[in-house]
């Protein structure tokens, strides 16, 4: 069982920064010191930012406009332990915001949801970035109408559960859609891999490597109900979890939305070699018709229950 899964990502050492500027406004080829003033050139508009290679001390909250945040080049900036109120390394809750070729890291908080991103109003698209080694790498909460779209890119080293209050590598509050496709989850530390409250999903080609997780639970939580797609993707199920009782959850929680419809196929699933333990690839609370198609699963594992 294997599957080639592409992230496009151009790994490089960070460099520290050496642009006194390292915040440049595309559209009018104005440069900044701080993050927070090349957002603020943009205002209610729509434009790119471009930042330098290099470690990054800096975090913003965007309040307006359509922003997109790209790096000069991918995978050589590295937004590395500063956040925002307390949130995250981009606050987002202008019109609309887009995230290509970053790295966040080491984000810590007090209540521990950390994250490389924290989404609270509009749409957002993130493509071809890096989440590694925080509490959470995109949390975002309820945005009616909003929709999140997350492509080509890696989560490692996310999550836990201390006193019972979990972060995840993704956490989506109750929008319209969600979207996460060829991107790749690995070594989570606690929480699900991928949690959504969304009232649609599209999950696709996608691995999950749990191997090397630590007091993992689900890998795809859909606690309120989703419609939508579960597609193409690979998953293994490590050893060291704080809950092996199935792969993929749909309404554990509560009955927000409906689930009837969702379509879960074409999936690669699989207990780690050397583990004895049985699970479930499906586990639904709601009862509701779903979609359950051709999917290769490994010994040990049952392909539905209700619970």
């Amino acid at each position: 069982m294997k599957r080639a899964f592409l992230l496009g990502l151009v790994l490089a050492t960070p460099l520290a920064a050496q642009n006194a500027a390292p915040f440049r406004v595309e559209e009018s080829g104005r440069s900044f010191s701080r993050l927070a003033d090349a957002v603020a050139a943009i205002g209610e508009g729509s434009g790119t930012i471009v930042i330098a290679p290099g470690k990054i001390a800096d975090c913003v909250v965007q309040t307006a406009g359509d922003i997109t945040y790209r790096a000069e080049r991918p995978g050589a900036t590295v937004f590395d332990g500063v956040t925002c109120e307390g949130k995250a390394a981009l606050v987002l809750r202008g019109r609309n915001a887009r995230v290509e070729g970053l790295i966040f890291q080491n984000m810590r908080v007090t209540d521990r949801n950390g994250s490389g991103i924290r989404h609270e109003k509009g749409n957002l698209e993130v493509t071809n970035s890096i989440f590694r080694n925080s509490e959470q790498g995109i949390l975002a909460g309820e945005i009616h109408g909003g929709s999140i779209r997350i492509d080509r890119v890696s989560f490692s080293g996310l999550g836990g559960c201390p006193n019972g209050m979990c972060s995840h590598s993704i956490y989506i509050g109750d929008i319209a859609a969600l979207s996460v496709t060829r991107s790749r989850f690995e070594r989570g530390t606690g929480g699900h891999y991928l949690k959504s409250r969304s009232i649609r999903v599209e999950i696709s080609d996608n691995s999950f490597d749990d191997t090397r997780g630590s007091e993992t639970n689900y890998m795809i939580d859909l606690p309120a109900g989703s419609t939508g797609t579960i597609a193409r993707n690979v998953f293994v199920q490590g050893a060291n979890k704080e809950n092996y009782s199935a792969f993929i959850a749909v309404g554990a929680e509560t009955r927000l939305h409906s689930a009837a419809g969702l379509s879960i196929v074409d999936n690669d699933a699989a207990i780690a070699p050397g583990i004895d333990r049985n699970s479930t690839f499906v586990a639904d609370w709601t009862r509701e018709a779903l979609r359950l198609g051709a999917n290769r699963l490994g010994p040990g594992l049952t392909a539905f229950g209700t619970r």
